[in-house]
């Protein structure tokens, strides 16, 4: 089920000036294409864009002068700073028919005390029905112990979902949490030695100065 609907403009004028003055009008310009028909470019309003985007592999159900058209958010271009997004490709899908996609990898549970969860991918590749594009896969790694590993083949994907990714690929693995380094005994011995040292010299500098003050009011 799509619940986004959102009425676009054509876009008759291109070019990174054009695109300004579409974001300054607070409009996102995007491209639509797939199914062997020629690119339509396109003008989202940003803010109600934005907020679907937020979700991963979200459908659009684009709504134009000529009649709908159903998208899937394919491709985003932010700027690097403010992150703001600057351009959208979006992928003509029809309801029934499947599509790939990257799914996140959701770690749930606490692996054997003294361990910790590596997330070698935070994605895997899935075939799914377009209009029931699964969020994540879950996976438990209550109680695993350190050397444990998890493939792509050995996750248990939401229905309707077909591994697209190598069955091998590794996923997870539980491991010992990484050593900090200490400092030698010695070299804090030495540092300790040192400024004793130092401190030695400063309280006989302290004298020298003492006694050259002394002199000098003589003088005087």
């Amino acid at each position: 089920m799509v619940d986004n609907h959102v009425a676009v403009d054509i876009r008759t004028s291109f070019g990174k000036g054009a695109a300004r003055k579409l974001r300054a009008a607070g409009k996102i310009p995007a491209v639509v294409y797939g199914h062997g028909a020629d690119p339509l470019h396109v003008a989202l309003p940003a803010h109600e864009t934005t907020l679907i985007a937020r979700r991963a592999n979200a459908l659009i159900e684009l709504k134009m002068t000529d009649g709908e058209q159903l998208v899937l958010i394919k491709d985003i271009q932010r700027d690097p700073v403010r992150q703001i997004i600057e351009h959208l490709d979006l992928v003509i899908v029809r309801k029934g028919e499947k599509v790939t996609v990257d799914i996140s990898v959701h770690v749930e549970g606490e692996p054997y005390s003294g361990t910790m969860v590596q997330l070698e991918h935070s994605t895997v590749s899935v075939e799914a029905e377009a209009t029931h594009i699964p969020e994540y896969v879950t996976v438990n790694v209550d109680g695993l112990e350190e050397g444990s590993q998890i493939r792509a083949g050995e996750l248990a994907l939401p229905d309707g979902s077909t591994l697209i990714s190598d069955p091998d690929m590794l996923v997870i693995s539980i491991q010992q949490p990484p050593k900090v380094a200490e400092p030698e005994p010695g070299a804090a011995a030495e540092g300790e030695a040192g400024g004793g040292d130092a401190g030695e010299a400063s309280a006989e500098g302290g004298d020298s100065g003492g006694d050259s003050g002394g002199n000098d009011a003589g003088g005087e």
